[in-house]
């Protein structure tokens, strides 16, 4: 395929299309054949009889009816946390150190991004924003979280990572942990000054809970109809545009190339004229302002945030960047989506299988379970790291 598309910007912007249909195609059949076998092998169990009893239908078939929104609901939250963990890995791949403070980046753009949407609803636009209007007061969010977020990030680099560089790595990564506890405690401040309250629910405008119906097929039970929600929509839209954005810039670009170059070896780049302070800066910029824009995009699909909501999503993020290959920018991708895959199938089925031992709580801990599994097996994850494209 590289052969075929000749220009370089085209073929940036082509192929990272290209790998993630063929990540979550190769995903989504993968999971989807493990459940039906579990399902085969769960015939006739206890599991099988409570649904034969409750609902009136075998597990085989609870199981493959719900597959389809099990699949949407996985990627819609796969691309959440690759857009995350790029952030991780953007990082990683320069300073080659954990950027643990990125969660608490995340929840600045969530907040900054629902704070604008608060006040434009109190003072009315919101409610008389027409057909279009919600989406450019989304978009106006997703900038604002972007740009809060990418001034963090920016911040914390030049006061709390560039004075420790020459330090052993260990020195940086207790700095990150203390930046991560820092940054909560100041969203904490700042909402408790400005509104008295720590949990922050994103306005109703807009048509975004409306359900887009996708297709249905009738069985002998019941018709399924399968749908996926505006939001949903615009969460992979979104969260696809940034990917492909992010690539675009790092591998097809001037500045791209500076990054990698920077990455490569900070001492020879410098040498020839690149701007190393400058570069490492800008990749935070990028980071972050993913990271803010994930945290809108997060905010709106599950409406609630508080000044905690980047931990788990951030572990998680972390974990997918782990996962696929951290300082890999198609790993991060790749792990995100299995991520998200894994924890929508858990979600959906593991209560069903379990009789509800273990129900959709304990999905929360795969990603911890993968986590170690990884760091134990392959410490540089599925796709390895390829030291000639990090980011």
């Amino acid at each position: 395929m590289r052969r075929l598309i000749k220009s370089d910007a085209l073929r940036e912007i082509i192929l990272p299309l290209g790998q993630m249909t063929v990540f979550v195609l190769g995903a989504g059949a993968l999971f989807s054949a493990v459940m039906i076998l579990f399902a085969l092998l769960f015939r006739g169990s206890g599991a099988d009889k409570l649904l034969l009893d409750t609902q009136g239908v075998n597990i085989l078939f609870y199981t493959i009816s719900n597959l389809p929104q099990v699949l949407i609901d996985g990627v819609t939250l796969g691309f959440v946390y690759a857009a995350i963990a790029l952030g991780y890995t953007m990082v990683y791949g320069v300073l080659e150190f954990i950027n643990f403070a990125h969660s608490e980046i995340f929840a600045i753009g969530a907040f900054a991004g629902v704070e604008f949407l608060i006040l434009m609803d109190k003072i009315g636009l919101l409610a008389g924003a027409g057909t279009y209007g919600p989406y450019l007061y989304l978009t106006l969010a997703l900038s604002i979280g972007m740009l809060t977020a990418g001034g963090v990030a920016v911040l914390i680099e030049r006061a709390a990572y560039r004075p420790l560089r020459g330090a052993p790595r260990l020195v940086p990564l207790i700095s990150a942990i203390g930046v991560s506890f820092a940054l909560q405690d100041i969203i904490r401040l700042v909402e408790s000054l400005t509104t008295g309250q720590f949990y922050r629910v994103i306005p109703t405008f807009g048509n975004f809970d409306e359900r887009i119906p996708l297709f249905s097929f009738k069985t002998s039970s019941a018709p399924i109809n399968v749908n996926i929600q505006v939001k949903s929509v615009i969460v992979i839209v979104a969260a696809m545009m940034m990917l492909v954005g992010l690539n675009y810039i790092v591998k097809a670009t001037r500045l791209g190339k500076a990054i990698r170059s920077v990455a490569q070896d900070r001492n020879t780049a410098a040498i020839m004229g690149i701007g190393v302070n400058g570069i490492i800066a800008f990749t935070f910029l990028l980071g972050g302002a993913l990271g803010g824009a994930a945290g809108v995009l997060y905010a709106l699909k599950f409406t609630r945030i508080d000044p905690f909501v980047g931990f788990m999503p951030g572990m998680k993020a972390f974990t997918a960047a782990v996962l696929g290959g951290i300082g890999n920018l198609t790993g991060a991708l790749l792990g995100g989506i299995i991520l998200g895959m894994l924890e929508s199938f858990a979600g959906a089925y593991l209560g069903t299988f379990t009789m509800g031992n273990f129900g959709s709580e304990y999905k929360d801990i795969i990603a911890f379970l993968i986590l170690i599994i990884v760091i134990i097996f392959r410490p540089s994850g599925l796709l390895g790291e390829q030291i000639s494209q990090k980011a």
